[in-house]
Order: structure tokens, then C-alpha cells, then sequence
């Protein structure tokens, strides 16, 4: 019964999951049922507008990426099956069942102790919480260490919810909002380690050039649509398309770039009224605090920044993969949705593109050495879920490039203690300059 309620949630997938939590809870909330529907119903055109959105990005951009990496003769073994892999995997484990109502009462209860002000509405992400649980009965055989990963993952994903709504409410101007996702909250944290050492080198520290600026000198040539055009045919040419088919790819880009800042525009429409009523109710409850309701990283794709980066970090991914020491893992299910990876990286240098491209390089560099290292639990999770059948082994960039997961992990098994004392030692000097960054753009949003 239980894992026939989990398939109905993965079968629903975040257009129709997210705007049915939504309504429900608004009208929980006291927002009158009319509203309450409008609210979900424009939620859910816009998820089926980004999804959409994705679906063409994973498929006419995901058959370049495969054809670039052919044509360029990467011969890496282990494929990345992305996201759409790795959730499907996840909400198939026997662990995910639980994941939902455990991760539900963590939130309660840091909102209750104060130890979080950010509100969990985004069930379907809550599979990166499952993963972390998943793997570790993987990697471990026990049920305990399955549940104390979903707990962890969770709390360190809320606490990182309040880490950056100064940047989400800032630079994205999503006020009230924020993004406590696996991979794009989960990565950030490197970014602000590189802004605080490319600020200590004079010079390099002055460079700063975004979309925004070459608007200012170059006029129409650096609009969202011809900059997507003009990526989008220079992946197609990387790829070895005919100049025809490389335009059409670039007009794909380009309807990218203009149409997602309308569709996040629709999403923000209908999580309003729930926004204000749990704004309301919580401010009450608890003194007049400041709360943030935690969204999809897809919100994020309406900043032109986000989806130029995204683009530019498709060819340079796969060059990343080819010059990585000892890299067996193929980038390619998560390459369309790359941006989801520095989606908050964009924002922590403020649409710099010059920092972003390193930060970004950084953190696609560690999530592929990761992934190296968690390939035979992603393996094993398909497998013990039904969802990959022969002897091929496959990776997961998302979630199976996770410092946390991979982390968390490690703690039990111990196979690669020099990784795990590298990977560990700087993902918290990365997690400290964070929260440095995080009260300083407080401060300034104040």
C-alpha cells in the first residue's frame, strides 16, 4: 500500500505534486478554495511550462552533448544517467517510503525549536534526501544509517535554505523564497570559497563581465534570445551538425532564454497567497519571524545568467571529464540541466561570468571525482530497484556528486579515507566562507 502511494508521487513528478500540496495547504491556511485552486492550477502551468522546457533541453541538447563527446572520442565507461535516473531509482528503494514523513517532521521540528526559517512545500526534491538514505543501506546494509542520512541531509539542506535566501530574495528577486535543493544549495558553497581567494588577487579581483554589461556594448547582440541563439549554434557546430541543424539548435536556445523568465513569472503568481497566509500564521506563531518557503531550483532559470552559464558549462563539462585524472564517468543525462548546478553560484558572484566559469569549473571538477567514487552505490540502487537491468555500471551527477551524500557515506564505510578527509576538510572551510557571505549579504539586503 505504502509503495504503491510513493508510485502515485513519482508518477506525478512536480507538476502535479507541487500545486496539489499547494492547494491543500492554502486551504489550510485560510486562503479562500477559489484562490486556492487558481494559485495551484498556475503553479502547475508553469512546472508543465518548465518541464516542457527541460524535456526539449534534455532532448535536443542531450543528443548534441552525446554527439559531441562521440565526435571529440571520449571513451569514458560509466554514463551519467542524471536526474531522471537517479529519482526514479530513489522513490523505488524500499527507504523512500519513509522519506517523505520523516523529512516532513525534521522541518517541524527545527520550524517549532528555531532551529530554521525555511518551509519544506517542495515534496518531489525530497528525493535527494531518500538518495542519501538509499545509498547508505547500499553501502552499509543498515536500515538505522538509511534513516539518520535522510535526517541529516535534511537538516543540513534546510539550514542551507536560511544560508541563502539573502541571495535568492536579492539577486533573483524571488522575495520570500528560497532554494534548499540537494545539488544547486549544496554546491554553492564552493563558489564563495573562489570569490573570497579571486578577491585577494589584485587585479584578477577587478574582472567582471556579465550579460548585462555586454548589453551596454554590444546592444541587441547581447539580448537573452541572440545570446541563446548564438550558444546554441555553437554547441551544434561543437557537436558536428550541418549549419542548418546547428540554427535550429540556437533557435531552441534562444525560445529557452525568452520564455523561461515568463513561465517562473506564472509560478511566482501562484505561490503568493500561500507565501502571505504561511508568512502571516508563522509571524504570529512565532513572534513576528522571518520565514522562506523553500521551491525548485527551476525558479531560477528565469535569470538570463543562469541559462547563458548553463550553456557555456555543456561543451566545457566534457572538457572537464577528458582532462580529469583517472575520470571514468561520461557527463550526459545531467548536461541539459546543467545549470541547476550553478544556478546559485550566479548569484554568490553576482552574474560575474568571469568567476562564475571558474567556481563553476570547480565545482563540475568535484562532483565528477565524486562520482568516480559513488558509481557502484548508484549501480547498486538501480539495480536493487528494478530500474537498470544488465551489467553496465552508471552514474548520477546530480546527488551522485554530492558532497553530502558522499560525505555522510564515507563515515560508515571508510574505502577512501584520503577522498573523504580532502573532500570533508574542504567542504567545511568551503561551508564557513559560507556563512561569512551569507550575514554579510544579509547586512547589505538590510
Amino acid at each position: 500500500m505504502v509503495k504503491e502511494m510513493m508510485n502515485v508521487i513519482m508518477n506525478m513528478g512536480a507538476s502535479s505534486l507541487l500545486p496539489t500540496v499547494v492547494i491543500l495547504l492554502s486551504i489550510c491556511l485560510g486562503v479562500k478554495v477559489g484562490r486556492a485552486i487558481y494559485s495551484g492550477l498556475m503553479i502547475g502551468a508553469g512546472f508543465v511550462g518548465i518541464g516542457l522546457i527541460v524535456d526539449m533541453m534534455n532532448s535536443e541538447l542531450g543528443t548534441a552533448a552525446q554527439a559531441m563527446s562521440e565526435r571529440f572520442g571520449l571513451t569514458l565507461n560509466i554514463v551519467d544517467v542524471g536526474w531522471q535516473g537517479a529519482a526514479p531509482m530513489t522513490w523505488a528503494s524500499g527507504i523512500a517510503a519513509a522519506a517523505i514523513p520523516i523529512t516532513v517532521i525534521v522541518n517541524v521540528f527545527m520550524l517549532w525549536r528555531g532551529l530554521t526559517k525555511t518551509v519544506n512545500i517542495d515534496i518531489w526534491d525530497i528525493w535527494h534526501m531518500a538518495f542519501t538514505g538509499a545509498v547508505s543501506i547500499v553501502a552499509t546494509g543498515k536500515l538505522w544509517a538509511g534513516i539518520l542520512g535522510i535526517v541529516v541531509h535534511a537538516v543540513v539542506v534546510f539550514k542551507m535554505g536560511d544560508l541563502w535566501a539573502p541571495w535568492i530574495g536579492g539577486y533573483f528577486e524571488l522575495t520570500g523564497l528560497t532554494v534548499p535543493h540537494g545539488t544547486s544549495a549544496c554546491m554553492a558553497p564552493i563558489a564563495c570559497l573562489v570569490d573570497l581567494i579571486i578577491e585577494k588577487i589584485p587585479g584578477i579581483n577587478r574582472i567582471n563581465f556579465s550579460v548585462d554589461k555586454l548589453h551596454e556594448r554590444a546592444g541587441i547582440f547581447a539580448q537573452p534570445a541572440v545570446v541563446g541563439g548564438i550558444m546554441g549554434s555553437g554547441v551544434g557546430l561543437l557537436a558536428g551538425y550541418r549549419p542548418d541543424g546547428a540554427f535550429s539548435l540556437g533557435v531552441e536556445m534562444a525560445a529557452v532564454m525568452v520564455l523561461m523568465p515568463k513561465i517562473v513569472k506564472c509560478i511566482m503568481e501562484g505561490l503568493m497567497p500561500l507565501s502571505e497566509s504561511m508568512k502571516r500564521i508563522l509571524s504570529k506563531r512565532f513572534s513576528g519571524g522571518r520565514f522562506y518557503i523553500a521551491v525548485d531550483p527551476s525558479v531560477l532559470l528565469g535569470d538570463s545568467q543562469v541559462i547563458t552559464a548553463g550553456l557555456i558549462f555543456i561543451p566545457l563539462t566534457l572538457l572537464i571529464a577528458m582532462v580529469q585524472p583517472d575520470n571514468q564517468v561520461l557527463p550526459f543525462g545531467d548536461l541539459a540541466t546543467i545549470s541547476f548546478f550553478i544556478a546559485i553560484t550566479v548569484a554568490v558572484h553576482k552574474g560575474n561570468l568571469f568567476r562564475i566559469l571558474i567556481s563553476g569549473s570547480v565545482i563540475m571538477y568535484i562532483t565528477l571525482w565524486i562520482s568516480n567514487q559513488t558509481y557502484l552505490w548508484v549501480t547498486e540502487l538501480g539495480k536493487n530497484s528494478g530500474t537498470i537491468t544488465g551489467d553496465l555500471p552508471v552514474a548520477a551527477l546530480d546527488q551522485g556528486g554530492s558532497p553530502i551524500s558522499y560525505i555522510y557515506v564515507q563515515l560508515f564505510e571508510w574505502k577512501n579515507v584520503t577522498g573523504f578527509v580532502v573532500v570533508g576538510s574542504l567542504y567545511l572551510v568551503c561551508m564557513i566562507v559560507a556563512v561569512y557571505y551569507s550575514h554579510n549579504q544579509q547586512s547589505e539586503a538590510e
